[in-house]
């Protein structure tokens, strides 16, 4: 908000110009995602103690050499969403590779069969 603009109260309420209102929305809205990101632990502004204690946990320890346990949850998150497309990858070559075996059973009876019906393999008269 410009400190030249004096916001008037009328009736009980509060008139402010467009741009001071949009600006008091920005803040807000970026003291409520910080507040989320401290209470999920995923901010890296604040070390381990100072976010847990901000949530009511303060017996949380950093990590060794002061390192907070949040100054890493970017990193943290790219590798469990690479550990994620891996499971996928694994899932779907799992997937694919019990199709092919089975479509090769299939393929390998009726050839057995045919053999046999037109009597390559020796079989009885």
């Amino acid at each position: 908000m410009t400190t030249d603009a004096n916001p008037a109260l009328v009736e009980n309420t509060l008139l402010l110009r467009r741009e001071d209102f949009e600006d008091l929305l920005d803040r807000a809205a970026e003291r409520g995602a910080e507040r989320v990101l401290a209470h999920l632990g995923l901010d890296n502004k604040r070390s381990a103690v100072a976010a847990k204690a901000h949530i009511g946990e303060a017996d949380v320890k950093p990590r060794r050499g002061g390192r907070s346990q949040n100054g890493h949850a970017a990193r943290d998150l790219r590798e469990l969403r690479d550990l994620l497309e891996a499971w996928r990858d694994a899932r779907r070559t799992a997937w694919q590779t019990t199709i092919k075996v089975v479509t090769t059973a299939i393929l390998a009876a009726l050839l057995v069969g045919a053999a046999i019906k037109l009597k390559l393999m020796g079989g009885g008269q």
